[in-house]
């Protein structure tokens, strides 16, 4: 015979069933989350903008793995400062999404000194200098250790008009000075293009001449505290660099935009056949010029004048030491994946794939023997030459205090115009030294 449920049984049952029902919903995405983490893990790798060249690199590299792992890429910023400011709110927020970031070399030391970079291992510190641009190496290192992987290198060459060089009798098998340059082209009518825009390029040029006077920016750019960092440009190489600079700027050589010329106008200048002479400026004027070239604006004869030398010597016989620029990787101290990451940074910079990427992308490698790779030596008739370039090439000062001294310098020693020998050195000193202790604001 059987029992009739009581209510009290009956809404036990009830509350019994519905607890199953909400575990069962809970368990279910557990389940579903556990057999996504059962998957090998994702790298984050923060990239500068390209032309897709990292992204594809990223795809290579997740498919050599074999299954340790997967990189998919996240992009930062087109400028320099804004990759620097993104990276590093995110960092000093701990980030561990942050695996692997492409880094502008002169903001290096920031995040090292910071503690945002995970320790290199010393395996790995050997197998990624091997064979590299010394160059490149030293962008790579901050007190004496090596805190990022050189990936991709940049130096900038003397671009010259084969038909200005020859009609001023220079022999560009040999190095020239700038005095000479200013001098030919001043004979002739025609432009040294520079890049004299109060910004970083500014920089980047002062920094070059200062190096090939035997000189420095700062005499001791590793000190821990501003306050010990002795700002060096009040010396016979800071003076030499600025009277260089009066003297272009003296002659009219640098064109009627000289205070405002960047990269990009300054190789528009050179593919104006009327007034190009000379050019300091980074590889990528070569396959822009052939690009041109290629859709019509801009006619043959003008790429067949173009010639190439290693960047020109302040004074005769002391050898230069031209610009160094690039990305160089780091890893993420947050990362949960630190290991894995420096694995997949080396898949990155095999030389191989550096060779690969710069006849893609136009960024030559780090790596020495990429520049062997036939389809490169192709692509860039000019590449030995910028191999040599960047094992003399010199980094800007490499400080965690940077981003002010640069800005200083900017702000004393433009416009080219205004810039003295007798002046301009003394008072970027004292600018710099004033900020770098705290008596000063930018």
């Amino acid at each position: 015979m059987g029992s009739t449920p009581t209510p009290g049984r009956e809404a036990g049952t009830v509350r019994r069933r519905a607890a199953l029902l909400a575990t069962a919903a809970l368990v279910a995405p557990l389940a579903a989350c556990a057999t996504a983490e059962a998957g090998p893990p994702t790298l984050t790798w923060y990239i500068n903008p390209d032309s897709g060249g990292q992204s594809r690199i990223a795809e290579q590299c997740t498919e050599e793995s074999g299954g340790a792992y997967a990189i998919e890429t996240a992009l930062l910023p087109r400028d320099a400062p804004g990759q620097r400011e993104q990276l590093i709110r995110r960092l000093a927020a701990n980030d561990a999404s942050i695996d692997i970031m492409s880094l502008d070399p002169p903001y290096i030391p920031e995040f090292a000194n910071a503690g945002f970079l995970a320790p290199i291992p010393d395996d790995v510190a050997e197998a990624v200098t091997q064979d590299v641009a010394e160059g490149a190496v030293a962008g790579a290192t901050f007190r004496d250790e090596l805190v990022t992987v050189p990936f991709w290198a940049n130096t900038q060459l003397l671009w010259y008009r084969t038909s200005v060089a020859e009609a001023a009798g220079l022999d560009m098998t040999q190095p020239v000075t700038w005095d000479e340059i200013v001098q030919a082209a001043a004979d002739q009518g025609k432009t040294v293009a520079v890049q004299g825009v109060r910004a970083e390029s500014l920089t980047v040029w002062v920094n070059a001449l200062v190096e090939s006077a035997g000189g420095h920016v700062l005499g001791d750019p590793e000190a821990e505290e501003g306050a010990d960092i002795a700002p060096s440009l009040d010396t016979d190489a800071g003076r030499r660099a600025a009277e260089v600079i009066a003297t272009l700027a003296d002659a009219g050589v640098g064109g009627p935009q000289l205070a405002n010329a960047n990269e990009d106008i300054n190789a528009s200048m050179f593919e104006d056949d009327e007034q190009a002479g000379f050019m300091v400026n980074w590889p990528f004027v070569w396959p822009r010029a052939n690009g041109a070239v290629e859709s019509g604006s801009l006619d043959p004869s003008v790429v067949e004048d173009y010639g190439w030398a290693l960047y020109p010597q302040v004074d005769e016989g002391q050898e230069s030491r031209p610009p160094y620029g690039g990305i160089n990787l780091g890893v993420g101290a947050f990362s949960e994946h630190v290991d894995l990451a420096f694995e997949a940074v080396q898949c990155i910079v095999d030389p191989a794939r550096q060779a690969e990427y710069f006849v893609s992308d136009g960024n030559p490698p780090s790596s020495l023997v990429a520049f062997d790779d036939p389809e490169v030596q192709e692509a860039f008739p000019m590449a030995d030459v910028i191999r040599d370039s960047l094992q003399n090439a010199a980094p800007r000062p490499q400080t965690q205090f940077y981003n002010e001294v640069s800005t200083s310098l900017q702000r004393t020693w433009h416009a080219p115009g205004s810039v003295s020998p007798d002046t301009s050195p003394r008072e970027a000193d004292e600018l710099i030294e004033a900020v770098l202790s705290g008596e000063a604001l930018l």
